[in-house]
Order: C-alpha cells, then sequence, then structure tokens
C-alpha cells in the first residue's frame, strides 16, 4: 500500500475486510481485469470507476444494471468522494472510502457509538446501534439494507446521539438540512422523513417504534436492550 493513499475497505459482501490502494483509475466489476473484482452476477462487468486526481477522488457508475450508491443515494453522475463515504455496489458489496491510509482503523476495531466491540464511546447500548464512520446500521445483528439515505442517516444519528431524549423538531431540521436549507423545510417534509425512516427499521423489527413523536416538543429514540 502505497504511503498517503486512498483507500477503500470492504464492508458487508464477498470483499468484507479486504482493503484496496487506490492509484490512478480503479474499476470495480465482476470482469476478472478489473482493479476490484466483485464476482456476482449482480455486478455489471464493468460495474464503477474510482479516478484520482489532483482534486481528490471522483466516483461514477459506468451504466451499471444495478446501480451504484454513496451514503444510500443513487448516482448518476461522477460524485467526490470525502472521507468516510459508504459505497455501495449494487446490492451485493459495501465499501468505506478513506482519504488517506493514515486514517484507516487498525485491524479488528471500529467506530462506532453503541455496544458494539472497539467502540469509540461505549455509553449507549440497545437493539439498534450504528457505526459514524460507514453509516453503516444494525437492529441486533441485522443491518438495515440498502444503506440509509444521508438525510435518514442524520436524522437517526441525532436521536442516537440523545438517546431517550427529546430532541425538538427544529434542531432535527437543522441538524438534517444545510443552513441554507433548513429556513425552507417544511414540517410536511420532516414528517415525510420521520415515516420513511420508520418504515426502514420496521423491515428489521416490526415489534417495537424506534421513533417517537412527544407532541409539541419533538421527537426521542426508544431503544430497549436486548
Amino acid at each position: 500500500m502505497l504511503p498517503d493513499s486512498p483507500v477503500l475497505i470492504g464492508q458487508t459482501g464477498p470483499l468484507n475486510g479486504e482493503r484496496f490502494s487506490l492509484t490512478g483509475e480503479v474499476i470495480i466489476g465482476r470482469e476478472a481485469g478489473c482493479s476490484v473484482v466483485v464476482a456476482d452476477r449482480q455486478v455489471s462487468r464493468y460495474h464503477a470507476r474510482i479516478t484520482l486526481s489532483e482534486d481528490g477522488s471522483h466516483l461514477e457508475d459506468l451504466g451499471s444494471k444495478n446501480g451504484t450508491y454513496v451514503n444510500g443515494e443513487l448516482i448518476s453522475e461522477p460524485v467526490f468522494l470525502q472521507d468516510g463515504d459508504l459505497i455501495q455496489v449494487a446490492l451485493v458489496q459495501q465499501f468505506v472510502y478513506l482519504s488517506s491510509d493514515a486514517t484507516m482503523p487498525m485491524p479488528g476495531t471500529f467506530v462506532m457509538l453503541g455496544g458494539k466491540p472497539g467502540g469509540e464511546v461505549d455509553r449507549q447500548t440497545g437493539r439498534l446501534y450504528l457505526d459514524l464512520r460507514s453509516r453503516r446500521v444494525w437492529i441486533r445483528d441485522a443491518e438495515v439494507l440498502p444503506p440509509l439515505s444521508a438525510a435518514q442517516f442524520r436524522l437517526l444519528q441525532s436521536l442516537y446521539e440523545q438517546q431517550g431524549r427529546v430532541v425538538s423538531r427544529q434542531m432535527l431540521v437543522n441538524a438534517i438540512w444545510s443552513e441554507d436549507e433548513a429556513g425552507g423545510v417544511s414540517e410536511q417534509a420532516l414528517d415525510a422523513l420521520v415515516r420513511r425512516l420508520r418504515d426502514r427499521l420496521a423491515q428489521l423489527d416490526s415489534s417495537h417504534t424506534y421513533l417517537v413523536t412527544v407532541r409539541g416538543h419533538g421527537l426521542r429514540l426508544d431503544n430497549p436492550g436486548e
């Protein structure tokens, strides 16, 4: 691995735990000649490309059948990658992008909130837990897939960091949307985002409502122990 080179770390999928140093142009796909080979029929022969330049790393989908996602969002144009971005190739393989191997976690460690080994913060436990670096979310031992959208993750993270406390709607809006956007966000937009996140969590655990509305005040995360 070259010093200070960007890195892909395989997460959920056949390349889980593998690390790839990025230089020049990197092709991800099913074809044996690709820089990063994901041997699954859902992955196109030449699925996505990462191009490194002086400005940084850019990811583009190469017209794949099942899509390429960054932080839960399907991409249609090249996107600039930032440290900690989660890349999803079809629904088969996830990678965490790190802008330098100097920021790569030590083997076997996690940068997470919640009750997982090696967590950066270990004051919160419960059925639901999340990894801040890779933006991955689990309920018990099942991962939420496909990954949450960026807005859904920010909503969940805001509640998770104040676990058990009521967070005002305005605080949530400020945490989810940029300063320029927040002023124009309607009550309905936040409600719709909450509903979508509830639906995603219910796919793994329909027996419990994690996002509780406290009328007149805001929302809180109810994250019961095992």
